[in-house]
């Protein structure tokens, strides 16, 4: 019996990196920070709340994951109350982000390179507004915190607003196709 049960913890520990470990989003100290602008002037920042999350690390890479975003928290930090509001209104509306028809976005993690120095690649799956695209970016971990910072084109979600992308002669007037997001993550 001894011995039996020598053997099955020698497994364990031989074959537990291999084994998925997943793990819950906590919502309370995980964050959603956004920063968007026009072609010429200061950006515009802000937050996203997020709902729920899952992420399953597997061999020192992270297997898969899925995130959901609630775009009806979208606030505004940089212009005060009153600006602040028009510009929620607006980003609200069918000009960007449609939020009444699409109250949700998601993130699907596909997969990822392994971590090196704490640094992985990551492939996953981003939909706004029903539509998704495949995107790239580079996580960080420490300890179970996951930080990254993701350049959204926005002209790929059919956010066509102010694009240079669809319209011409906008002037000062041109909306970066390109938004960031700024990640972080942490898990229970």
């Amino acid at each position: 019996m001894y011995k039996v049960a020598a053997s099955l913890a020698v497994q364990a520990m031989l074959f537990a990196p291999i084994l998925a470990q997943s793990m819950n989003m906590d919502v309370t100290k995980s964050s959603l920070r956004w920063e968007a602008g026009k072609v010429v002037g200061d950006p515009h920042y802000g937050a996203i709340q997020l709902i729920e999350g899952v992420l399953e690390v597997s061999n020192n890479e992270i297997a898969s994951g899925s995130f959901t975003i609630d775009m009806t928290t979208i606030t505004n930090e940089d212009l005060g109350a009153e600006y602040g509001g028009k510009l929620i209104g607006h980003l609200n509306s069918d000009d960007f982000f449609s939020v009444s028809s699409h109250p949700q976005a998601q993130r699907v993690l596909l997969g990822s390179t392994p971590f090196e120095k704490g640094k992985a690649t990551v492939q996953a799956e981003l939909t706004i507004k029903g539509h998704a695209e495949s995107i790239e970016f580079e996580v960080v971990r420490k300890k179970n915190a996951f930080d990254a910072t993701l350049n959204v084109d926005r002209s790929k979600f059919d956010v066509r607003y102010g694009s240079p992308s669809f319209f011409n002669d906008l002037g000062d007037k041109a909306i970066k196709d390109v938004f960031t997001l700024a990640v972080h993550l942490e898990i229970q």
